[in-house]
């Protein structure tokens, strides 16, 4: 097969790259943190659909008119057209709260829907907290496991370094753009580290295979053999990604905006992906396992 760029060879450029993404994504979490659903944090959230342009000016004056705490609230817009207001308050809100934003909100906004209200106290948002960090910790886990049994720890440990990066990718461009986490979040990282673990595994597979056939007699020779095994498997990983892509935008446009956080998590970790499985984990393998090469050259030539 005729490759005509080498990956493998030009691995730090991707691993340059990622790391600039990986430090840049840091430096906005810590300074930005997350925007917390109440998911995740105790408080009140209320959405209303007012069909009618959203200005936070106009419903912070509503929420000050109605006796609500306006100064503690977030108001952010949401939907295609922004007509969605979303309104976030650190405390929870008592009945006579609740029926007072129920009641008032058409005397304001005539076309309004009737408000959404969440409402999460501090116990529950902390033992969602704690369970959606295990259960993204226990996926990676046992992903490591059945990667080190099926092929060997180098792969394990390449395949969970690509399945971090995906992940951190993901919290990065929600940190950064203030998309709210809750529990859809979670879920479409659990999707996004099962998806990027099954085209790494098939890169992986190929890599195997191809060693078992012409097993490398040296450092060069092993890289060469992965990069030929990545270009062999190029084209169904770039088919199974924009078809798996084009699905995710079509419901990120069309899907409403129930699910709208959660396809975009699904296009960034879909991208990241793709990209991660061919350009991180396969050359990072090559790093670790090249060593034993090294050695035995450095061994024979002593």
């Amino acid at each position: 097969m005729n490759v005509k760029f080498d990956i493998v060879r030009r691995r730090a450029w991707f691993f340059t790259l990622s790391s600039l993404i990986t430090v840049a994504g840091l430096i906005v979490f810590l300074v930005s943190g997350f925007n917390l659903g109440t998911d995740f944090k105790a408080g009140s959230q209320v959405q209303i659909q007012l069909n009618e342009k959203v200005h936070t000016a106009k419903v912070d004056e509503w929420l000050s008119d109605a006796g609500l705490p306006v100064a503690s609230s977030n108001v952010t817009v949401a939907g295609l057209n922004g007509e969605t207001a979303i309104i976030r308050f650190p405390e929870v809100l008592t009945n006579q709260q609740i029926n007072t934003l129920t009641n008032d909100v058409t005397k304001v906004f005539p076309n309004a829907l009737q408000p959404q209200v969440n409402t999460v106290d501090p116990f529950v948002a902390n033992q969602t907290s704690r369970k959606a960090v295990w259960a993204v910790l226990l996926a990676s886990l046992f992903i490591v496991i059945y990667v080190a049994i099926r092929f060997e720890y180098r792969f394990a440990l390449a395949g969970i370094v690509a399945l971090l990066h995906d992940a951190f990718i993901v919290m990065s461009v929600f940190a950064l753009f203030r998309v709210e986490v809750n529990l859809t979040f979670v879920a479409a990282v659990l999707t996004i580290v099962g998806y990027s673990i099954n085209d790494t595994i098939v890169i992986f597979d190929r890599i195997r295979e191809n060693m078992k056939l012409t097993p490398p007699k040296s450092y060069e020779e092993l890289q060469d053999l992965v990069n030929q095994s990545l270009w062999q498997t190029m084209t169904r990983s770039i088919n199974t990604v924009a078809t798996v892509l084009i699905a995710a935008l079509m419901l990120f446009f069309f899907g409403g905006q129930s699910i709208h956080d959660f396809t975009l998590a699904l296009i960034v970790g879909l991208i990241s992906g793709a990209y991660s499985s061919i350009f991180i984990a396969a050359p990072l393998w090559v790093v670790w396992r090249g060593r034993s090469y090294i050695r035995k050259t450095q061994v024979e030539s002593a």
